[in-house]
């Protein structure tokens, strides 16, 4: 039978509407990405548009979903758990274009030194799940919940100008994830990056836990291998003063595992081993302070045992420490009654924003990888329930993001907001290199031969040197290299820590205080000399390398030190 004529029209036609059920755009598609330096260019970069979409409410405002590829096919779940923030204007964002265009002027370091009161206000609350009771059905909960949502963010509106707060999570789903976690955790760790303290702690989480739950709370100062040791026993504390009754644990993944770090000029690379393994000191100090806190009304024996195994397990790929049980279907969020100590078993949960690292947290604690980790917000999809021993259980929340007052480009630098999703890029470089030298970090010459340097200029240079160029007339790929320039920040490549008060002036204070040996100790894994609890040989293994090709200085070799730091568990 002859085939029926297909004219090149309808062709074209087939191939747009093929390609925008690919990207899931349903016929409302957005800007093009703002790196091409013509509108009839596109970036090699795929740029992955988010999908608009309305709240669920009556409201019928739009938000912008950001949605990663759902676990397993289940197309229905993609949305359910979807990052949701408030959608930019073209004028936002065409006025922020042309303010990166304009010349960098460095700042003091002084800018850096900054506390929590100023990015949180007094009015600035966060919600909370609404009273309930065994008799209202599950139906009749949810819709309760979705009203009080609504009304929750009709009074932010009310209250403040949506320009001066920042990204805040407006899906009720992922809010309640976390409302169940509060409920069933017996002691909860908020997970914050310690080169961004004072953005990721609220202050109102902390007097809502203490407080109204009764619930002990401890801050985990996490990945503390990425600054210098004076500035993390200044963030503690900080801390310690600013709250006497909240517990400071100071803590690494990949401490004592042979970090090389590179202190000269440059792009900072590390080199760590593959397979991870227990974070020994910071499973000690957590053993610690969660024994005061139990009492002795949970049998902890069992993790104490756990974490000794730990000293004596074999250098080699074939011995794991085993998991009793992992939970990773979806939960109920419905309701839960709490019971303190329930069966016996002690609840951890780990909270916090998202790429904190509450995830490698966990895998930390348990010397395996139990739960998925990535540099993508919104990556934990439901929180998860891991056994670390039959009497501690730990609970991986999802990352969420607090309403606050922190500019939106020391979001995306702390990693709140998907980089690839990011529409305009260069505010973020621009504020990242009035507060680093890029091109000095960067090595790149000025494209245009000039002295003054533009966010603009910046990412040309990069692209110039990594060879980015558009599909098309093959220009400079400026949008592509911004992205890149940012994943090295987030990866701590760039390094941008920001500073407590007085900081600055007391600098050399801080240098010479004593707590700094403890946290040098944490980094090479020693916890005490080798007179209090002997000696062992250095770790050796395969190290994985994430070498910049353009960086041609070797790293400077750390000497590192291995102990047995967990013979002070053994009874006397």
């Amino acid at each position: 039978m002859p085939r029926k004529a297909f004219s090149c029209k309808q062709k074209k036609k087939q191939l747009q509407a093929k390609k925008q059920l690919k990207e899931g755009l349903g016929g409302h598609g957005l800007p093009k990405p703002l790196g091409s330096d013509s509108d009839d260019e596109e970036s090699s970069t795929k740029f992955v548009n988010p999908k608009a979409g309305t709240s669920g409410s009556n409201s019928g405002e739009q938000f912008t979903y950001f949605e990663n590829k759902p676990v397993g096919g289940r197309i229905g779940d993609l949305k359910r758990y979807a990052l949701k923030f408030r959608p930019e204007s073209n004028e936002e964002i065409e006025k922020r274009k042309k303010d990166a265009r304009k010349t960098i002027h460095p700042v003091n370091t002084e800018y850096l030194e900054c506390q929590i009161e100023d990015f949180y206000s007094q009015g600035l609350d966060f919600p909370t799940r609404p009273r309930w009771d065994y008799n209202i059905s599950k139906d009749a909960l949810e819709s309760q919940e979705n009203k009080y949502f609504t009304e929750y963010l009709k009074s932010i509106d009310a209250n403040f100008e949506t320009s001066e707060l920042s990204y805040f999570e407006l899906n009720i789903e992922t809010w309640r994830q976390f409302w169940r976690v509060l409920e069933m955790s017996d002691v909860l760790l908020c997970v914050v990056d310690i080169r961004f303290p004072p953005l990721l702690f609220p202050p109102k989480l902390y007097d809502y836990c203490q407080k109204t739950l009764g619930k002990s709370i401890i801050v985990v100062l996490n990945k503390i291998d990425m600054i210098p040791s004076p500035l993390v026993v200044a963030w503690k504390d900080y801390f310690k003063k600013k709250y006497p009754e909240l517990e400071v644990l100071c803590f690494t993944s990949y401490e004592g595992r042979g970090n090389e770090i590179k202190t000269g000029p440059g792009l900072k690379t590390k080199r760590r081993f593959r397979k991870l393994r227990m974070a020994g000191e910071g499973a000690l100090e957590l053993y610690k302070i969660i024994e005061k806190t139990v009492a002795g009304q949970v049998d902890l024996s069992s993790w104490k045992a756990k974490i000794l195994e730990e000293s004596n397990i074999a250098e080699s790929d074939e011995q794991e420490l085993e998991v009793d049980l992992v939970d990773t279907s979806v939960p109920d969020t419905s309701y839960y009654e709490f019971k303190r100590f329930q069966d016996g078993i002690l609840t951890i949960g780990t909270i916090g924003q998202p790429n904190t690292g509450k995830s490698s947290l966990i895998n930390g604690l348990m010397g395996k990888k139990v739960v998925s980790v990535s540099k993508t917000p919104g990556h934990t999809k439901h929180f998860q329930t891991i056994f670390l021993t039959p009497n501690v259980r730990l609970c991986d929340c999802p990352g969420l993001i607090f309403p606050s007052k922190v500019p939106k480009a020391l979001q995306v630098l702390c990693g709140s907001y998907p980089i690839a999703q990011l529409r305009e890029p260069y505010t973020t470089i621009k504020y990242l290199a009035e507060r680093t030298n890029l091109p000095s970090i960067l090595k790149i010459n000025h494209p245009e031969g000039e002295k003054e340097w533009s966010a603009f200029d910046i990412s040309d240079g990069w692209a110039e040197k990594k060879g980015y160029h558009t599909a098309k007339a093959s220009r400079l790929d400026s949008y592509r290299a911004a992205n890149h320039i940012l994943r090295l920040a987030l990866e701590g490549r760039i390094v941008l820590a920001l500073r407590p008060p007085d900081f600055t002036k007391n600098e050399n204070v801080w240098k010479n205080d004593p707590r700094v040996l403890e946290i040098e100790q944490i980094h090479s894994g020693v916890v005490a000399s080798a007179s209090e609890v002997g000696e062992s040989d250095d770790e050796n293994g395969e190290k994985e390398e994430e070498e910049d090709d353009d960086d041609e200085e070797s790293p400077t070799q750390v000497s590192l030190f291995s102990s047995n730091k967990f013979a002070l568990l053994e009874d006397d």
